[in-house]
């Protein structure tokens, strides 16, 4: 047996992130997985990508990833473009869509939001059973280890809110959380799959959702210091584990 950590939507915040790692250090996993959205919202995003890049095997492009390479209007996400080098945001560039992989038999994919683009979102908490299903299908952005196979396992990131949901037929959705921007409990959140990776040889297989504390304040700190712009929204998400819409509508 060997199991994956499945990380995502780090977003600049490193002291989560650095408090993941270590626990999945303390766990003995050395398979790393991250979904996307390394960047943006948190303060720390060149140092998140540098991380990443030295402890994960495999990444994939989220959103933030994406729209932070292209020029930009507003003065909130310029701050975040200016805080990554030239070398982080052309690896930003080269992040694929998507990664396909058999574990203990199960054929699984992850994606950063939906297989339809890196820009649709999908919460299965609100969406229909047909939206869900659409998670497995191959679209022109897959390009999948066998020709038409669809997934028997879906893992994505994006919404920041970690579930695990069986879709029929014997199909399994899985959201891992997010590492730095957490909006369902206000602690760091990941997923580990367990079983016997890249085996197409059936064998038990588990998804695990793992919280994490972590020192929020100690983060916020290091954003007001660092001069992160809105602040105060950024400490109601991490505080409150809430979209910072809601502080907006709240004041």
């Amino acid at each position: 047996m060997g199991s994956i950590a499945v990380i995502s939507d780090i977003h600049g915040n490193l002291t989560a992130l650095e408090a993941v790692l270590e626990n999945i250090k303390n766990r003995g996993i050395h398979t790393i997985f991250c979904l996307g959205d390394l960047i943006g919202k948190g303060p720390n995003s060149q140092r998140s990508v540098e991380r990443i890049r030295e402890v994960c095997e495999v990444v994939i492009l989220g959103n933030w990833d994406d729209f932070i390479q292209k020029p930009v209007e507003f003065e909130e996400v310029k701050w975040h473009q200016d805080q990554l080098s030239e070398d982080s945001l052309a690896y930003l560039g080269t992040l694929p869509f998507h990664y396909d992989f058999y574990m203990s038999g199960k054929y699984v994919r992850l994606y950063h939001a939906s297989a339809k683009s890196i820009y649709h979102r999908v919460v299965p908490m609100r969406d229909s059973y047909e939206e869900k299903l659409a998670m497995f299908e191959n679209t022109e952005w897959i390009a999948g280890n066998e020709e038409g196979k669809v997934p028997d396992v879906v893992g994505y990131g994006d919404i920041h809110a970690a579930l695990i949901e069986p879709v029929h037929p014997y199909k399994t959705l899985f959201n891992c959380g997010s590492v730095g921007n957490s909006l369902d409990i206000p602690q760091a959140t990941y997923a580990i799959l367990h079983g016997e990776y890249l085996s197409a040889d059936p064998a038990p297989f588990s998804i695990e959702i793992v919280r994490v504390p972590y020192d929020v304040e100690k983060e916020l700190a290091i954003a007001e210091e660092m001069g992160l712009p809105n602040w105060e929204a950024y400490a109601f998400e991490l505080r409150e584990a809430k979209y910072r819409g809601a502080y907006k509508s709240k004041k």
